[in-house]
């Protein structure tokens, strides 16, 4: 069995990212103005963005798609580098040190 790398790990959920950004473009091209009055945010909300805690691996596939829905999407060196962290022994990094803003 192939062993799952963090690159992998980043590839896979850069391309539900690119999948989900696709459906929600298709929405945007029936109803101007989809994205950011009825889906940014619930994505918002899902990635727990105005929650004051660190930022967690569930969190992030959100927090991804939000970045997808930016003016610059995230490289696969960004998410690899984001996902180390987050998966990280407790105690070797912080999930508030994550910059997920891009």
């Amino acid at each position: 069995m192939a062993t799952l790398t963090t690159e992998h790990m980043a590839e896979l959920l850069l391309g539900i990212a690119r999948s989900q950004l696709a459906i929600a473009d298709a929405m945007e091209s029936g109803k101007a103005g989809f994205k950011s009055t009825h889906l940014r945010g619930q994505v918002e909300s899902a990635a727990r963005i105005k929650v004051n805690r660190p930022v967690t691996l569930a969190d992030f596939p959100s927090r991804l798609l939000l970045q997808m829905l930016g003016r610059n999407a995230p490289t696969i060196e960004d998410v690899t580098k984001d996902l180390q962290a987050l998966m990280a022994p407790s105690g070797a990094t912080s999930g508030e040190s994550l910059d997920m803003t891009k």
